[in-house]
């Protein structure tokens, strides 16, 4: 899902707000979630999971053009962990999924 399918999702969920306004929603949500994630504030939707940034340490890397080694600085990156109820959504799905593949009668190879 894109960002244009989640403004199109609730513009038809809420039909009287307009396309602006559901444009304009979404905006203010996700530069509202990374301003906190880029001040180092931790972000939780019950359900759904949290948002969190995760330090990655220095380490040695190569450079593939020349071979040597070269440092990696440290780096901090935003990690997600999906909740309870959004990984039982998925398995849900995932299960079903696979229901329907193995009730599926296959064209069997010609001999």
């Amino acid at each position: 899902m894109t960002r244009s399918d989640l403004v199109a999702l609730l513009g038809e969920r809420f039909s009287q707000l307009t396309h602006r306004d559901t444009e304009f929603a979404v905006k203010t949500i996700l530069d509202a979630m990374s301003d906190a994630l880029a001040r180092g504030h931790r972000i939780e939707i019950r359900g759904f999971g949290s948002f969190s940034i995760n330090r990655r340490p220095p380490r040695m890397g190569r450079n593939p053009r020349s071979g040597e080694q070269v440092v990696i600085p440290e780096k901090l990156v935003p990690h997600f962990k999906p909740g309870k109820a959004l990984r039982e959504a998925v398995d849900a799905h995932t299960a079903a999924l696979e229901a329907e593949a193995h009730q599926t009668p296959r064209d069997e190879p010609a001999t």
